[in-house]
């Protein structure tokens, strides 16, 4: 027999680290290799790891909502054979060297007086209050000289009030700024004069009325992704100079010719043709002509993207909404643009993107008409600086101008909804760009193959 380290695998190539959300097998359990054991959640995905190996599970090195970092074992499963994993460290009988006598005794002197100097006593896993603190929580406690005490007035954001790695984060910035209480066992010379009554002093913070809540009301907590989406948001809004342009465009040609080869479309490629990879085409090639709007902005630096990677809001079936991302979509045909917007969102629907899938975006399309929405204002998703919506499409009384005159007709029309970061992009590079993306759908040729 021997023990397999289960780690947390590398995530993508921004992500650092993962909050362990749930766990998906118990100690005793039996697992077979790539079998889901635990739940994690990044700041860009929540996913599930497997296991490599099959085998049953002996240890849990981590609790719910601790933080881990790539790399970190998570759990230890025990398998029969040779070779079938890294031994754990229990396992490892290789001795370490013994240090030399002199090192030894200075590295003992060094540990003996950090004791001396650091005087905080370490704090337990679960207060005298019943509160349980994550591994992380506590090292972060000791490490900036947190009494357990203070640690317990801590208001933690996890699940069942738990403090997190971001509620220590906060509080320890903020701790640094308030200011030090006078120190009763040092009184101040006799010499020193006191301080002027003019002397500055920050004003206190108004306290926050408390929210009433009716006997009747249901309190739902916001759930981890709906805390970032929330945070993205705001920051966002507190960032750029949002504008919007609108622009109603007249799409009767597309709706004509989808009708027309939707089924030979699916009974050809087994994908459903849907709007969306046709309004992605377009806005593709409008961001190749105005390729000022396919950038960001970096303090001073205006970085110009050489990709075009554009981000697709997916809501999920709980609410929240997540932006996959399809790179390189300028090079994409229309079946390959449909094949990628149908397997992204398909993929985002039951949780199975992966890290990698929805970054680098560099410009955002929202479909505000899917919900019956005429238009709307969306919020640019940083660091990009447009993000356009697509409304509904309706069937409107329009006036059709041929040369034997005028004409009232009933056309299939929709409005797209171009927000922009009015610090970069002015009002007509925003309209000359959401115009393009009209234009190339105005002119569709109902004619095209598929």
């Amino acid at each position: 027999m021997s023990k397999f380290e289960l780690k947390l695998p590398q995530m993508g190539e921004s992500v650092a680290e993962a909050t362990l959300t749930a766990w998906l097998k118990e100690v005793g359990d039996a697992i077979e290799a790539d079998e889901p054991v635990f739940e994690i959640a990044t700041d860009k995905v929540d996913s599930e790891v497997p296991s490599e190996v099959e085998g049953v599970l002996v240890e849990k090195c981590f609790s719910v909502d601790d933080v881990i970092q790539v790399g970190q074992v998570v759990a230890v499963i025990e398998v029969s054979g040779e070779g079938a994993g890294t031994p754990s460290p229990e396992a490892r009988t290789e001795p370490e060297p013994d240090p030399e006598p002199e090192t030894a005794a200075v590295v003992e002197q060094q540990v003996a007086q950090a004791r001396e100097e650091v005087a905080v006593p370490a704090v337990a896993a679960q207060s005298e209050s019943g509160r349980f603190y994550s591994p992380l929580v506590r090292n972060m406690a000791r490490e900036e000289g947190i009494q357990p005490d203070e640690l317990d007035r801590i208001p933690g954001s996890g699940k069942d009030g738990r403090v997190t790695k971001a509620d220590m984060l906060s509080y320890i910035e903020t701790r640094g700024k308030a200011p030090a209480a006078p120190a009763a066992a040092t009184p101040a010379p006799a010499a020193e004069a006191p301080a002027p009554m003019t002397e500055s002093r920050p004003a206190p913070e108004t306290p926050k009325p408390a929210l009433q809540v009716g006997e009747a009301d249901e309190i739902i907590p916001l759930t981890r992704m709906g805390k970032l989406i929330a945070k993205h948001m705001v920051e966002s809004v507190s960032t750029s100079a949002h504008v919007q342009s609108f622009v109603e465009v007249d799409v009767t040609n597309v709706v004509a010719w989808r009708d027309k080869v939707k089924d030979a479309f699916f009974k050809r490629e087994g994908e459903k043709l849907t709007f969306t990879p046709i309004f992605m085409e377009a806005i593709a090639m409008a961001l190749k002509k105005y390729p000022m709007m396919n950038i960001s902005l970096d303090g001073d630096r205006v970085i110009k993207r050489k990709h075009i990677n554009l981000g697709m809001a997916a809501a999920l079936p709980d609410g929240n909404l997540i932006v996959p991302v399809i790179k390189n979509a300028d090079q994409l045909n229309l079946v390959g643009m449909a094949r990628a917007v149908n397997d992204l969102a398909q993929r985002a629907r039951n949780n199975a993107l992966k890290p990698d899938e929805i970054k680098d975006g560099t410009y955002t399309v929202t479909n505000v008409g899917t919900f019956g929405s005429v238009f709307g204002t969306p919020i640019i998703n940083q660091p990009q600086v447009g993000i356009l919506a697509l409304g509904a499409i309706r069937k409107m009384p329009s006036v059709i101008e041929t040369p034997a005159g005028d004409f009232i007709g009933i056309r299939s029309k929709m409005f797209l909804s171009h927000s922009y970061d009015h610090r970069v992009v002015n009002g007509a590079l925003g309209g000359m760009f959401v115009k393009a993306v009209a234009d190339y759908l105005e002119a569709w040729d109902t004619d095209r193959e598929i």
